[in-house]
């Protein structure tokens, strides 16, 4: 004898969940899109949480703004190519155009190989063509990049050959660039900050999924470097509070006031008489 088990009927779907079926693979503009390329962890969650694909994308351009470049970029990447330098030791990190020259010990504190970081110093259009060039050489694993003049056409070339070599590659330009347009997939605009909480604000100008409603606030200090600052916020406070209890208040006791007023009226004594005699 044959017993037949009794399933709970599935409920069909609507014709929107159907569509949605179908189409597993396609993006919705109110959902934050999982990036079909490799995502490198950015090494900070809360940055991690609002990138498509939960870090760097591999493959794609990133584009930076911030008021000053060589301000914000190491203690941003420094996790993340650390990571890199880990996982391909005998690739190199290639550096176009910066600002200033990388400080190595601050670098190497952040756990970066030094050794394996490549500085390109060129002006004008050769920096663009450094930059493809790093990005084709399979020795390359990260390419950064400062190019303060480059034009949405120059991006787009840069946006194709990092997906088509699966390279990083991380772009710095000026704030005035936020008013131009950017084949980008991921653009962001980095500015210093004063809270306790951290010294970072990054606003998500543009990215696969809704807008960011507020900035992130991120600590990319090393944690030895925050404890030493905080000591010396501390030390400087106290020094305020001894220095304002240290130094008398400046106000006549009552006898001198009194020995004043004594004077005074002595001498107006004195006037009178002499013009009365």
């Amino acid at each position: 004898m044959v017993s037949l088990s009794s399933a709970t009927p599935t409920p069909p779907l609507s014709p929107g969940q159907a569509l949605n079926a179908m189409h597993a693979d396609v993006w919705r503009a109110a959902e934050l899109g999982s990036h079909s390329l490799p995502a490198l962890d950015t090494g900070y969650a809360a940055l991690n949480q609002v990138l498509p694909g939960g870090g760097w994308p591999q493959g794609a351009l990133v584009e930076m703004l911030q008021p000053q470049a060589g301000q914000h970029e190491w203690g941003l990447l420094a996790p993340a190519l650390a990571a890199v330098q880990a996982a391909v030791p005998a690739k190199l990190v290639v550096l176009v155009g910066a600002p200033w020259l990388p400080f190595g010990p601050a670098l190497g504190a952040r756990q970066l190989n030094m050794q394996r970081v490549l500085c390109v110093h060129s002006q004008g259009p050769a920096l663009l063509w450094a930059t493809r060039e790093a990005l084709q050489c399979a020795d390359v694993a990260a390419v950064l990049a400062w190019l303060p003049d480059a034009r949405s056409a120059h991006l787009r070339r840069l946006q194709m050959a990092a997906h088509a070599h699966s390279q990083l590659l991380f772009v710095f330009r000026p704030l005035r660039a936020q008013l131009e347009s950017s084949p980008a997939p991921l653009r962001l605009l980095l500015e210093g900050a004063a809270a306790e909480e951290g010294n970072l604000r990054v606003h998500v100008l543009k990215r696969r999924g809704p807008p960011l409603a507020a900035p992130l606030l991120l600590a990319t200090r090393p944690a030895r470097l925050s404890a030493l600052l905080a000591a010396s916020r501390e030390r400087a406070r106290r020094r305020r509070e001894e220095a304002g209890r240290s130094v008398p208040r400046l106000q006549p006791a009552p006898a001198a006031v009194a020995v004043a007023s004594g004077e005074v009226h002595a001498v107006l004594d004195r006037i009178a008489n002499s013009h009365h005699h």
